[in-house]
């Protein structure tokens, strides 16, 4: 999405019109989720992907023929039935819900689309909402409210009261970069998304650990910074992935980076004392996600220490150790695999539990096709 906005961004500074076409909405199995984005200009050209293949072609239509005829926002749908899933090598059926918006006039959208690219930039998180089906003849669907830089709330989606409610869950999505809808108490359907910089993973030990998890945290186009006070594991010869590497004291090099809610803090130095530190660290910044690796002994002992450091109680809680998912892992390459998909799971909000066919569905064609259940 990022490079969506910059490009609009772009287009705006130039006086030019475009459309943004958004997945608001899925059901079932679809090629992209809610927020994926895609930006068609003047010239037929565009930004982003929608998912491929004729789902974004008829989109893509769309919204050349919006930019060429004039218009207004609309919502639209697309099944993706077994035609054509088979006729794109698609392996999925479901439903997707789009919002094609146009921008004629830049003037309207020009300090929301700054405020996302500073978001992107390392500025303070902000939020917009968009109005996808209005209520009781109050507002249009298009209508935007955002919550700028400073906290101010800007725009409306179409009644006060309406505004207030958007305004309070927008917030809670701002700082991790989220997208929902938001069912209003008076029946109207709202976009919400949140912008921030993007997500970020923090490894605290350039061990064998951190190595292997490094090429893994940037295959998910998370931002990677490692942390470690030898310069002889803190370099970017051994970890050419990361964004920033920092040779410092634990505890000072963590102070150091941005660290934010939707930033993920992974403690795997080379022993107690460090794993002392720099957790005490973690734990005192907003990290969303921190966690420790090591045996269920040192967290132990380290628990007690950070207690006895003024840590509250909850906090602790929160922390994810021993770190990962339960996998069975015991090689560096394991233990790194089991830990970004806890990450993810964490992002994500999932448990991270097995995803194996339900029985009733296994019944349920075994009683089609005959065979005894």
């Amino acid at each position: 999405m990022e490079e969506v906005f910059r490009e609009a961004l772009n287009l705006l500074n130039k006086g030019e019109p475009f459309v943004i076409a958004t997945v608001v909405g899925t059901k079932g199995s679809t090629p992209q989720k809610p927020g994926a984005k895609l930006l068609v200009r003047e010239d037929g050209t565009g930004v982003g992907t929608l998912g491929g293949g004729c789902v974004e072609g008829d989109i893509w239509f769309a919204a050349s023929r919006l930019l060429k005829e004039g218009g207004e926002s609309t919502i639209t749908d697309y099944e993706l039935n077994e035609d054509i899933a088979a006729r794109e090598g698609l392996v999925c059926g479901g439903t997707m819900y789009f919002l094609i918006d146009p921008v004629f006039d830049p003037k309207l959208v020009m300090q929301p689309v700054s405020n996302i690219v500073g978001a992107y930039d390392g500025s303070a998180s902000v939020g917009l909402a968009t109005l996808l089906k209005p209520s009781q003849d109050k507002g249009k669907t298009g209508d935007k409210l955002y919550i700028g830089e400073d906290g101010e709330v800007k725009g409306s989606v179409g009644d006060p009261l309406r505004d207030k409610e958007v305004a309070d869950s927008l917030r809670e999505l701002t700082d991790y970069g989220r997208v929902k809808v938001l069912v209003t108490q008076d029946g109207a359907q709202v976009f919400l998304e949140g912008y921030t910089t993007p997500a970020a993973v923090i490894i605290a030990g350039g061990g064998h650990i951190g190595k292997s998890l490094a090429p893994l945290v940037k295959m998910l186009g998370l931002r990677l910074h490692v942390v470690d006070d030898r310069p002889e594991f803190a370099n970017k010869e051994r970890f050419p992935e990361a964004d920033s590497v920092v040779v410092a004291d634990y505890a000072e090099g963590l102070t150091q980076l941005d660290i934010r809610p939707n930033t993920a803090v992974v403690v795997a130095t080379r022993g107690h004392r460090e794993d002392d530190r720099a957790l005490e660290a973690a734990v005192r910044s907003p990290a969303g996600y921190v966690g420790l690796v090591g045996s269920r002994r040192k967290t132990i002992l380290i628990y007690e220490e950070l207690l006895q450091h003024g840590i509250p109680l909850e906090r602790l809680q929160a922390v994810h150790a021993p770190i990962g998912l339960d996998i069975g892992a015991k090689t560096p390459e394991e233990i790194a695999l089991s830990i970004v998909s806890e990450i993810v799971a964490f992002r994500e909000g999932r448990p991270g539990k097995t995803l194996t066919m339900e029985g009733r569905y296994l019944q349920k064609l075994a009683l089609k096709v005959g065979v005894p259940v």
